[in-house]
């Protein structure tokens, strides 16, 4: 009977000490759970926040490739101001040969046919591409750009101090602004 009881005794300390064992597993392997719970929602933030750099990365780049044009497409484009009136039609543009940036877009205005056709040196950046409607706006209106300093067809600016006193002349408008 001592046997017996002493069997007993070991197998219900057995059973008590295994399940408070049984019970410790139970936590460590709940904490480890909500561990991964948390690590599971972190990665899902990382790959969302990786997801959304890669379409900002994209949308970037599809932005940039809009802004960018062959001289030959750009060249006869209409220039209107924003009340929809035609101010003429880029004939040129002018390039930084430092930087190969654009500079200007030389506008044609007034004349008939071609013939008496005033030019001006337009910064670049006051020339909005308008993308809908295929043309240049130039938020100007025509009494203003009569007004403003321009040259003709065999007066080309032929220097850079040239181009840099009608840029200065420019500053007086209100289409004049020059980026950065």
């Amino acid at each position: 009977m001592k046997k017996f009881i002493y069997i007993v005794a070991v197998s219900f300390l057995s059973v008590a000490f295994m399940g408070s064992s049984f019970a410790g597993v139970q936590e460590k392997q709940q904490q480890l759970q909500e561990k991964q719970g948390a690590l599971n929602e972190k990665q899902v933030e990382l790959n969302q926040a990786v997801q959304k750099e890669s379409v900002e990365r994209s949308q970037e780049s599809n932005k940039s490739m809009q802004q960018v044009s062959r001289a030959s497409k750009i060249i006869g484009t209409k220039v209107k101001n924003s009340k929809g009136e035609s101010l003429g039609d880029i004939k040129d543009l002018v390039i930084d040969p430092e930087n190969g940036q654009v500079v200007y877009g030389v506008v044609s205005f007034g004349g008939i046919l071609g013939m008496g056709d005033k030019l001006f040196a337009i910064p670049w950046g006051a020339l909005v591409w308008n993308f809908d409607k295929k043309y240049y706006n130039l938020d100007l209106d025509k009494e203003t750009l009569k007004k403003a300093p321009g040259f003709d067809k065999k007066h080309w600016p032929d220097s850079s101090d040239k181009w840099e006193r009608l840029r200065e002349e420019l500053n007086q408008f209100p289409f004049y602004h020059p980026k950065g």
